[in-house]
């Protein structure tokens, strides 16, 4: 796996030999963020030594590298899942090489079903824990030293002082902000409505099926993490809740521009 990443790192920065300081994970239908950036270089995945290839509708499948708010970043516009067929050592390979690329901080966006019924459609959610019950750990078989110890601490998998930053960003530009915590399923069929009630039963207030295991192996890293879901659907409710992947990207586009603001004006915090 080490030789893998290397591998990567070196075909990457023989081609953008520039330190980037931030990695961005765009998630589903968010990908117009990439406007937004100063754009340098970009890599298909399909050319990245070992790198897996997006087969999901809203996720583009390529490395950008540029500026964005007065710092280097890297953006992973589309991101790898478990329901594509790949392992989980797979879907994090990427969240790897963005570390061994020098990055300092990484910035994950998701869409997500509501649970909690307070929420609706277009909300965005800080998330401030997860449950990584339902997913396979990425961790598990040899652990690498050079990525980390065998038993990382998984108490603050997303940064406090970033959350307190984002919060102090909403709070300038009237952006109203949940706080919750996101569970991570396995996908791809969305969530019956007796699974929508056990995920809230056991604490969930949103449910996707990505940015889990990316977490996990960042927190092994040592990376620090913030992380957002955009409310794409409400899974809790008395009406019909049938879902297509068509709405949630059309409610994650409607969403994006919050969203944007928010990652830009704590890029520059940072």
């Amino acid at each position: 796996m080490l030789k893998q990443i290397y591998e990567a790192v070196e075909f990457i920065k023989s081609k953008y030999d520039t330190k980037p300081s931030v990695g961005i994970v765009l998630g589903s239908g968010l990908g117009s963020f990439t406007d937004e950036i100063e754009i340098e270089y970009e890599i298909p995945y399909a050319a990245i030594s070992h790198f897996p290839v997006s087969t999901v509708e809203g996720h583009s499948g390529k490395l950008i590298f540029g500026n964005l708010s007065g710092k280097k970043v890297v953006v992973m516009s589309g991101r790898f899942h478990y329901y594509e067929g790949y392992t989980a050592e797979e879907v994090v390979f990427p969240i790897r090489v963005l570390k061994f690329l020098g990055i300092e901080t990484l910035l994950i966006s998701n869409a997500a079903g509501g649970m909690n019924t307070t929420y609706k459609v277009g909300d965005l959610m800080i998330i401030k824990d997860h449950i990584s019950l339902f997913t396979h750990n990425p961790l598990i078989g040899k652990n690498e030293s050079d990525l980390g110890s065998r038993f990382p601490d998984m108490s603050e998998p997303y940064k406090n002082y970033l959350v307190t930053k984002a919060r102090q960003i909403a709070a300038e530009n009237n952006i109203n902000l949940k706080e919750g915590v996101y569970v991570g399923v396995t996908g791809p069929s969305f969530e019956t409505r007796a699974e929508y009630k056990m995920l809230n039963i056991l604490g969930a207030d949103a449910v996707g099926m990505s940015t889990v295991q990316e977490v996990i192996a960042a927190v092994h890293m040592g990376l620090p993490v913030f992380a957002m879901s955009v409310i794409t659907d409400i899974g809790i409710r008395e009406e019909d809740n049938t879902i297509t992947h068509e709405d949630v990207l059309w409610a994650a586009k409607d969403a994006e521009p919050k969203l944007t603001l928010l990652f830009k004006k704590l890029i520059a915090r940072l």
